[in-house]
């Protein structure tokens, strides 16, 4: 056996599964990535949210993929801590079945997923199409890899110092179980690191009793993927990824004791090592997901236990900046600062605009007086934003960090915006009806209110944005502009109805009606300016919208 030569295939079919992953994952989010963060951030109760979960995780082939985006939700207030346990624990089964369709013998597919899909990616004219050609030809990658894998193996399993390393490994489980998480880990894809075993499993390398702590560690490791990548994030978008981890590290524990007791597990389904393996790993998600559904509630309050809100949250006068002023000479650690205060000028911006139409509809002065003192904190966040950007500008900077503080400029800008439209226009409106201005009528309310959620989910959106620069999030953002632009038209058009008809409320109220849609419209608009650099980068956004000269 020529072990240089094995350990040179092997790696290559590693990357090759790697990178087959990958190619999925881009494939599906460019080619549904609206309706897969959608489908996310609209998660309702547990039970909704674990199916939508398993269901973007089938798609994108990676729960990573769906905690990232769970996490953005979080942290812009769109998606509650129990419900986005929920999300994760769904998206963790939904994975764990990808593996176990993936574990069928399918290599008669690889060729024809190959050449279809590799066609359709070159070939098409449709941006959507090509993408869809993308995720086919990673699929059809996905299962060359495993064939590669398989005939790397075939060496190792005719060696006959084999059985003395798997013997001598078995002895130890628990440190079996500790390298396959961190393998798992270093790989950043739990579905390849499974994979990889399953394979060995196929060809008698690793047994059962051997294959059980891997699969645990693969489980455990899967949960510090997540929690590694959003370890910069604000504590909001953290706790999902931590608790995520600890139903995995303590169900595995859990399991893992009884394994450890010499408990039989001969009952798993399967009449292969390989099939029990992948039936264990199948299984063991899917009770967590029951367990899951039960006590998300009580993880959740022991995860801020664990990371509590950071010291003033509670009271939201007290804000700490971010921008450190020590940091102006590390370029990448000050721009993440600014991005962090630029975040606070978003849920500012969405403090703001949440509660407007509630409080135009039945004003206060005091409600009034408190929106307004927010829009003073957004001008005194913008302007430090601005000086402490050009600060760091002043030192050496590359090309893409140059490009990062322009962005976080320009949003600090539209926000600014944003609130001044907020408070010169909305807030205006309620001071109309402290006054005395006419009711809006019925049909008239309801289509304002519509409107009002529509940005006001933009708003979230841009929020997640500035969390997760994902391509997803901006193609949702350019989305719900367009829904937006389509309510402002149908409201326009019904309210002018109205007029004609001689409706008497929708008469006295309509300049405050038009002044609404107006500005909610404008607001909608600046928000979504956030989005264009991503999608630029992306290769999503089109230069201009007219037809070229003939």
């Amino acid at each position: 056996m020529n072990l240089p030569a094995v350990a040179l295939e092997l790696a290559a079919a590693t990357v090759l599964l790697l990178y087959a992953v990958s190619l999925v994952k881009k494939g599906v989010e460019a080619t549904a990535g609206d309706i897969v963060a959608r489908t996310v951030g609209g998660a309702g109760g547990r039970p909704r949210a674990a199916i939508c979960g398993c269901v973007v995780a089938i798609a994108l082939q990676s729960s990573t993929a769906v905690a990232m985006l769970a996490a953005g939700f979080a942290v812009s207030g769109a998606l509650a801590l129990d419900t986005g346990l929920a999300v994760l624990l769904g998206a963790d089964l939904g994975s764990a079945l990808v593996v176990k369709i993936l574990s069928f013998d399918l290599h008669w597919l690889a060729p024809l997923l190959i050449a279809a899909g590799g066609l359709v990616h070159l070939k098409a004219s449709s941006r959507k199409t090509v993408e869809a050609g993308r995720a086919v030809l990673g699929i059809g990658l996905l299962l060359l890899s495993l064939q590669m894998i398989g005939h790397a193996t075939q060496p190792l399993a005719q060696s006959p110092v084999l059985p003395s390393v798997v013997a001598f490994i078995g002895k130890d489980a628990l440190t079996v179980m500790i390298l396959a998480a961190f393998f798992t880990w270093a790989l950043h894809s739990s579905v390849a690191a499974i994979l990889l075993i399953l394979t060995f499993a196929a060809k008698d390398i690793v047994p059962v009793d051997v294959g059980i702590p891997l699969v645990l560690g693969v489980n455990i490791g899967g949960g510090l993927i997540a929690l590694w990548l959003t370890r910069g994030l604000p504590v909001e978008g953290r706790r999902l990824p931590l608790g995520n981890f600890l139903f995995r590290a303590l169900f595995g524990a859990t399991v893992f004791g009884v394994f450890s007791l010499h408990a039989p597990f001969d009952w798993l389904p399967g009449e292969t090592a390989a099939a029990k393996l992948v039936n264990l790993h199948v299984l063991f998600n899917a009770a967590l997901v029951l367990v899951g559904m039960a006590s998300c509630g009580l993880m959740a309050r022991l995860v801020q236990l664990f990371m509590p809100d950071a010291a003033g949250a509670g009271d939201r006068s007290v804000h700490v900046s971010a921008l450190d002023r020590t940091l102006i000479d590390k370029p990448p650690q000050a721009l993440a600062a600014a991005a962090r205060e630029v975040l606070h000028m978003g849920n500012l911006i969405a403090r703001m605009l949440e509660p407007v139409m509630t409080v135009i509809h039945a004003p206060t002065p005091e409600a009034v007086k408190t929106l307004r003192s927010i829009d003073g904190e957004i001008h005194r966040a913008h302007s430090e934003i601005k000086l402490y950007i050009a600060a760091v500008n002043r030192g050496s900077l590359t090309e893409d960090q140059s490009r990062r503080g322009i962005e976080l400029t320009e949003a600090a800008i539209h926000l600014e915006y944003a609130g001044d439209v907020v408070a010169k226009s909305l807030l205006q409106m309620a001071e109309e009806r402290l006054e005395g201005a006419g009711a809006f009528s019925h049909d008239g309310w309801r289509e304002l209110t519509l409107l009002h959620a529509a940005v006001s989910s933009n708003v979230r959106l841009a929020a997640s944005l500035l969390v997760s620069p994902d391509p997803v999030i901006a193609r949702e953002m350019v989305r719900q502009k367009e829904l937006v632009r389509r309510l402002v038209e149908e409201s326009s058009k019904s309210h002018l109805e109205r007029l004609r008809q001689g409706v008497a409320a929708s008469i006295l109220s309509s300049d405050m009606h038009l002044e609404i849609v107006r500005a909610l419209k404008e607001v909608n608009s600046l928000v979504t300016t956030m989005a264009y650099p991503r999608l630029r980068e992306s290769g999503d956004l089109l230069e201009s919208r007219l037809v070229p000269a003939a």
